[in-house]
């Protein structure tokens, strides 16, 4: 009950902490199938995914199940992650005690393993949900599989083999875990019956003899974990196509063999050093750009090496020596980098489980060398007390740094300015809040540190765009484009301008090039559906906003721009179905409020109309589309007073409106005051030059008012910008033959 409090103490802050902008996206706020939560459409994509270059199922659904209960809650998501590591860590003391009945040297394992800084990330990191819950599998298959040694039964066999593939499916880091079976039959299962005479026998007995002893003793065990090595092997090879696939794993031109075996060498050295001194922790380690020094590589390997031999030498004295230190080297195997997957030189995660050996090693160890003076036993316990409470200390503090993206950027980089990664990372939280142009100062300290790192010159241009700095958005796009000519999200963020630009045509280019690398991405279907919208192909607008649906179900912008696509041809009352269907997700959409509204005002449903543009307006009193909207039904119903008013407002919000002028002016005009319709006429032409309609109503407004001259000039222009308007050469006519009859008769 004190393990599990302190643990809880010393985490309890994560529950007001937010998602971090690296991978909690992915994993949870901007994953669709995620935060719908559990349904059989999610849950079959949950098994059959290579989302995020990982093949989990099991982290899938259990981050739908907290979207589930929780909604997008991150301080509830925190908590699932705290109770697991909770969780993780009673089991953690139960199996030790049981194991070895050492009942004070299991507490401290597992309240280093509960309290020890390098274990933060882990846990408060929401997208390493993984490790929280494999590691949960892994001490359930543990406690089982010591079940099945002390009372074999093929029920207790087949429930192991179950806990492991569980443990599998939330994160393949248990792979390792037959190799521990074998570490656990030599101590403290004592499976392997060889006594340190029978090794350290000497002279006495050949070594042949010994190899013969080992073997018949070792080979029936390793016979038993057969189908723990196949199930093993078979998530390795899931696992490396998986992250192949997905552009995780470097290649070896990216990285080469000795740079990932001196890496290797180095980190094995450096979680250690880490373990006992655990200052400058970071989120993200970078590969030193000039290499590792060979004299650190060359020491690093002569340390592990004598580490090594002298825990063999001692197996049998020291069992646990040699327990530990070869379960921190075996368990480290899939993250040292030897297949280097992502961009870091090591990372802290990868200790959750290794470090369990070190701590073995640690608590059975320091007993057995203060043995000798019996005066020294007597401090084991405060100084065993201290040192865990400068870890609670540490990670207490440690954890302050996860509360959200910008605190943990901005505390990786007070340790390496030239961490590229946190710089990115810090620009994306700025970006996050609106201050952009913080961000784009950090992405360019970003890109000048990895100059041909394409993300980065993506979210670089995204906040230029944000900032209206169109040109350099571009400039940085094609950049990217230079580099990896066929990137999609280059090629989605390039048609996003073009599109804003009006360059429908271009955009609709970019988007359908984006959509044939990346054709599950619903967002980049949605945009594509808008720019061919924008062109008036209405089916292919339907299709693509139908290929977003089909890949995200609620998603409401897409659902409204099928409705806007089926509306374009006339069917108007399917379009309604999906303004409606769009409202029923989220009531609160004034856009579809809007858009419904104009379906409505088609089909000659004025009421239902304006009461949707009147609810567009209560959700957004800024929305000048939906006053212009609201004017066109009042002025219908003959409310011409009010229909001004609204017109007024939507200029007022929107001072470069045309249409909105236009309306006021023909509103004006049929209340009778020419005057003000002609001004209003005008600054719509202002606005937009090639306003035929605004040059024929301007015409007859001035007409009315007796400028024959200026009216027949506003016809002419009408006419020279559409010379098939019917009603301008109408008017236009009736001018040049009242001028023509003024003449003959004076």
């Amino acid at each position: 009950m004190v393990l599990a409090a302190v643990t809880l103490v010393v985490y309890v802050q994560v529950i007001r902490h937010d998602f971090v902008d690296l991978d909690d996206g992915d994993y949870v706020f901007e994953n669709w199938h995620v935060t719908n939560g559990l349904n059989s459409t999610n849950m079959a994509w949950a098994f059959t995914t290579g989302h995020a270059a990982n093949w989990h199922p099991l982290t899938w659904l259990s981050h739908m199940v907290d979207c589930q209960i929780f909604g997008p809650n991150a301080g509830f998501h925190h908590l699932v992650s705290l109770l697991l590591h909770t969780v993780n860590t009673l089991l953690l003391f139960l199996i030790l005690q049981k194991l070895t009945g050492a009942l004070w040297k299991s507490i401290f394992v597992a309240a280093l393993f509960a309290l020890h800084p390098l274990h933060v990330e882990s846990v408060a990191w929401i997208a390493e949900r993984k490790d929280v819950l494999s590691t949960l599998f892994w001490m359930l298959t543990l406690r089982s599989y010591v079940g099945y040694v002390q009372r074999p039964r093929l029920g207790c066999y087949l429930l192991t083999l179950l806990f492991f593939a569980l443990g599998l499916m939330a994160k393949p880091m248990l792979v390792t875990l037959p190799f521990v079976f074998l570490l656990l039959d030599f101590w403290p299962l004592n499976r392997f019956h060889i006594t340190s005479g029978a090794i350290t026998g000497g002279a006495r007995r050949s070594r042949q003899s010994v190899a013969d002893l080992l073997l018949r003793s070792v080979l029936p065990l390793v016979r038993e974990k057969v189908p723990f090595f196949l199930f093993a092997a078979s998530s390795s090879i899931v696992t490396f196509v998986v992250q192949q696939a997905g552009g995780a794993v470097k290649t070896v031109g990216a990285l080469s063999f000795d740079a990932r075996i001196a890496n290797a060498v180095h980190s094995y050295l450096g979680y250690l050093i880490k373990t006992v001194w655990p200052v400058g922790l970071s989120v993200f380690y970078r590969f030193p750009a000039a290499g590792y020094p060979f004299w650190e590589v060359a020491l690093a390997a002569l340390f592990l090496l004598c580490i090594t031999v002298l825990s063999l030498h001692f197996a049998g004295r020291f069992p646990y020596f040699a327990f530990g230190w070869l379960w921190y080297l075996g368990t480290l195997v899939p993250v040292i980098g030897l297949v280097q997957v992502g961009g870091q030189a090591m990372a802290d995660r990868y200790t959750y489980i290794p470090l369990i050996g070190a701590f073995v090693v640690i608590a059975w160890g320091i007993p057995d060398i203060v043995a000798k003076w019996p005066g020294a036993q007597r401090l084991l316990l405060p100084v065993g007390a201290f040192l865990l409470l400068v870890c609670s200390v540490t990670t207490w503090h440690q954890v302050r740094h996860w509360r959200d993206t910008v605190s943990l950027s901005s505390h990786a980089l007070e340790f390496d300015r030239d961490n590229y990664m946190a710089q990115e990372l810090l620009g994306t939280g700025l970006a996050k809040r609106g201050r952009y142009q913080e961000a784009v100062v950090h992405y360019s300290e970003a890109l000048r540190l990895q100059p041909s790192d394409i993300h980065i010159m993506g979210n670089l241009g995204s906040c230029l765009y944000e900032l209206g700095k169109m040109d350099q958005a571009l400039e940085q796009y094609s950049m990217a484009l230079k580099i990896h000519p066929e990137d999609p999200i280059a090629l989605r963020d390039m048609g996003r301008v073009r599109f804003d630009q009006g360059k429908f045509r271009e955009a609709a280019d970019l988007y359908g090039r984006a959509h044939s690398k990346m054709p599950e991405d619903a967002i980049i279907c949605y945009s594509l559906g808008n720019a061919l919208l924008k062109l008036g192909s209405h089916q292919q607008a339907i299709d693509a906003y139908s290929s977003a649906l089909r890949m995200q179900p609620d998603y409401t912008e897409a659902l409204v721009g099928l409705g806007l696509a089926l509306a374009g041809q006339g069917r108007g009352l399917d379009a309604i179905h999906y303004f409606e269907k769009a409202l029923k997700i989220n009531p609160k959409y004034a856009e579809a409020h809007n858009d419904l509204g104009n379906v409505l005002l088609q089909q000659g449903q004025s009421d239902k109309a304006l009461w949707h543009y009147t609810e567009a307006l209560r959700l957004n009193p800024k929305y000048a589309e939906a006053y212009y909207n609201m004017g066109v039904v009042l002025n219908s119903q003959g409310k011409s007073v009010e229909a001004v008013a609204r017109y007024r407002e939507a200029i007022r919000l929107k001072p470069d409106y045309a249409d909105a002028f236009y309306n006021l002016a023909a509103a004006l005009d049929g209340r009778g005051d020419a005057q003000g319709a002609v001004a209003n006429y005008e600054e719509a032409i202002r606005l937009k030059p090639d306003f035929v309609e605004a040059y024929n109503n301007l015409g007859a407004s001035l007409f009315n008012q007796g400028q024959v001259q200026k009216a027949l000039d506003a016809f002419s222009a009408a006419l020279r910008l559409d010379p098939d308007n019917a009603d301008a050469r109408r008017n236009r006519d009736a001018i040049l033959r009242g001028l023509a009859r003024s003449k003959r008769n004076p």
